[in-house]
């Protein structure tokens, strides 16, 4: 018998994602076939799937916390922001439809159909699904066809876990707020709470947890202390990204307004021996790094005059002469071409515009998007890479004849002249150690972590954390068989 038990959080940003995965691997290591599930995510770090689609980066990190493949049914619904007011809209994997946030609020009960079908699925090869919300229920004027946290949890016969932030303030509120201002059935789905992100002695908010039960009535599963290694596990949220301090080789990243899965700045991150440096809009990328990385992007034309409205391409000129280094992946590989063009208006208007010039290629944006997962070979090394795609576009020009990646007898990526420029398509390539080590070796890095031996160690700690503060015993008994 399948069980579930669906994880809600009593504000946005309270570390869902990260105790979700947590749970999953805990579970695991107990011997439960456990599944993740988010109904509805919205983010730009999406992973590619074995079958076909793509989900949240949160959702193929809790599934590699739970020991299985991602796969689209995880996160039926994912919403990719590409502007202010709209986003692309993927049901099960693949793209469903560009909606303006009025639109989609109309579309959102029609959804709920391929979310259960997809829960459903999901639940078959399980022992216990361990859903995550979004945002917080506490946002009743979305309740109205809501399928991301108590419409789901009512259509699927769901019971929640409502968890609480204790480093922003206000825990207490937050929780007793939540009960307060929900609706009688839906504070009656909520079985119990619990804490996260508490710094110091926990047991000096044992008052504090007493009144949180006395006022809602519901048991408490636990405090859980802040985890230090939180860091190290890709962040699903662009607010999230931070810079990572290393010795030695620097890397700065512009931070693009539609900046897509920046998980591939992760691996970096984690090597002692390299600084990785987010550029905040308004500064300039700095003089004296040893590389530029200009990440994906949801929107590449619109992030592209955002990059020239800060001045950075004249830094990157700059940074170019000066004999420095220059990496652009996906979107920030189109960029780096002499023109971006758009006959069918994709990304907004038709027409074409001047790319940064550091490439002699051209893109076309073409309707079709291409998603795989990729195994390919760093050709001046012959080291073997793996990664995923997401784009659309196809790009050409004189410098993909130097191509340095090779995807089955396809070359892939594109040089210039000096070989001091590059861009390719493939994200996630520096999670292989052994292209990483070549990479940036080649200019001078000191490379020495093996990262998904790192991760998978992170993980097992997480779920170390998760046992010892949680009760997840008592979370087994509140988890029920789901009735759809």
């Amino acid at each position: 018998m399948t069980k579930a038990i669906m994880i809600q959080g009593a504000g946005s940003n309270v570390g869902k994602s990260m105790v979700v995965a947590g749970i999953a691997r805990a579970l695991a290591n107990r011997g439960l076939a456990v599944r993740p599930f988010k109904p509805q995510n919205m983010s730009n770090n999406a992973a590619v799937t074995e079958d076909g689609g793509e989900i949240g980066r949160a959702q193929a990190l809790q599934a590699l916390a739970a020991k299985v493949a991602p796969h689209t049914d995880m996160n039926p619904v994912l919403l990719k922001p590409e502007t202010d007011t709209g986003a692309q809209v993927i049901v099960q994997g693949k793209r469903f439809a560009t909606l303006r946030a009025r639109d989609y609020g109309r579309a959102k009960p029609d959804l709920l159909t391929p979310t259960l079908e997809s829960f459903r699925r999901l639940c078959a090869g399980a022992d216990i699904v361990v859903v995550e919300g979004a945002g917080s229920p506490a946002e009743i004027n979305l309740r109205k066809g809501d399928i991301a946290n108590m419409g789901f949890a009512e259509a699927a016969g769901v019971p929640v876990i409502l968890m609480g932030d204790i480093d922003r303030g206000g825990v207490i509120a937050q929780l007793v707020g939540t009960q307060a201002v929900l609706s009688q059935e839906d504070a009656g789905r909520i079985r119990g709470f619990a804490i996260n992100k508490f710094r110091g002695d926990v047991r000096l908010f044992d008052d504090g947890l007493h009144a949180i039960v006395e006022r809602t009535g519901w048991p408490s599963l636990g405090v859980l202390p802040w985890f230090a290694d939180a860091w190290r596990l890709p962040a699903e949220d662009v607010m999230d990204i931070a810079s990572a301090k290393g010795d030695g080789f620097r890397i700065a990243v512009p931070r693009l307004a539609r900046i897509a899965n920046f998980d591939d700045l992760d691996p970096l991150s984690a090597e002692p021996g390299v600084s990785v440096e987010i550029i905040e809009p308004g500064r300039p990328l700095p003089g004296d790094v040893d590389m530029v990385l200009i990440p994906g992007s949801k929107s590449t034309i619109a992030d592209l005059a955002h990059f020239r409205a800060q001045g950075w391409d004249i830094d990157l000129q700059a940074h170019v002469r000066r004999g420095g280094h220059v990496l652009g992946i996906c979107g920030g590989y189109q960029m780096l071409g002499r023109e971006i063009a758009d006959p069918d208006g994709i990304e907004g208007a038709p027409g074409s515009v001047p790319g940064l010039g550091l490439l002699d290629v051209t893109t076309v944006m073409k309707p079709q998007k291409h998603l795989a997962l990729t195994r390919a070979t760093y050709l001046p090394t012959g080291d073997p890479v793996e990664g995923y795609e997401i784009h659309l576009g196809e790009t050409t020009g004189p410098d993909c004849a130097r191509a340095w990646l090779q995807v089955d007898r396809r070359a892939e990526g594109a040089s210039s002249t000096s070989g001091r420029v590059r861009g390719c398509y493939l994200h996630g390539l520096f999670s292989s150690d052994a292209f990483r080590a070549a990479y940036l070796s080649a200019l001078g890095a000191t490379v020495e972590t093996a990262y998904a031996e790192e991760l998978d160690g992170v993980l097992d700690a997480l779920a170390a954390h998760v046992e010892t503060h949680l009760d997840l015993d008592m979370l087994l008994r509140l988890a029920q068989e789901p009735s759809y």
